[in-house]
């Protein structure tokens, strides 16, 4: 229960937060004096050095067999938080179109239920190849909105895009595994 892997996810839970603050409560006196450029680039850190967590606890958990019943639960409630925390704010900065979030979220919420209702039923839905290309393009398109790097809100379409087709995939396989 207490390994490295379990608790990089920790680290990143926390991290969403303080990286939606840094967008969102601009204004609070705490800021006062700093460019909102800083906080951009303070978010984009902190959005970088979470990401990289995510990769290092998954490599460290599956490398030295680390893997546990915490780590399956914190993991991809870290990654949603700070996905909704990176996407919520960025909307709110009004860099992110409120369309290519709400699919975004909306797939996000149903595929996590759909998951809750398998392991209920004993059907075992992991991540799959296309879920890590998703988060993958997720991130970056987070990434590029948040230093306004050209290209961002295409890079938001094609995470949509990924978004929904793997959230396909999820459906698809459970209602396989149903079947059966």
């Amino acid at each position: 229960m207490y390994n490295v892997p379990n608790l990089l996810a920790f680290i990143r839970l926390l991290m969403a937060p303080l990286m939606y603050m840094l967008l969102v409560d601009r204004d609070w006196s705490i800021f006062a004096g700093i460019h909102y450029s800083w906080l951009d680039y303070g978010a984009a850190f902190l959005f970088v050095l979470a990401s990289a967590t995510d990769f290092f606890d998954g490599y460290i958990a599956r490398t030295f067999n680390q893997v546990t019943t915490l780590g399956a639960i914190l993991d991809p409630l870290a990654d949603k938080m700070l996905t909704l925390a990176g996407f919520l704010g960025l909307m709110m900065l009004d860099r992110a179109s409120p369309w290519a979030i709400y699919l975004i979220l909306t797939r996000e919420l149903f595929i996590t239920g759909l998951r809750v209702s398998a392991v209920s039923q004993g059907i075992d839905i992991s991540a799959s190849w296309m879920g890590k290309v998703k988060t993958v393009s997720q991130m970056f398109a987070i990434g590029f909105l948040l230093m306004e790097w050209p290209g961002g809100t295409l890079l938001l379409w094609i995470a949509v895009a990924l978004t929904l087709y793997s959230g396909y995939e999820y459906v698809r396989d459970f209602f396989k595994k149903t079947a059966r």
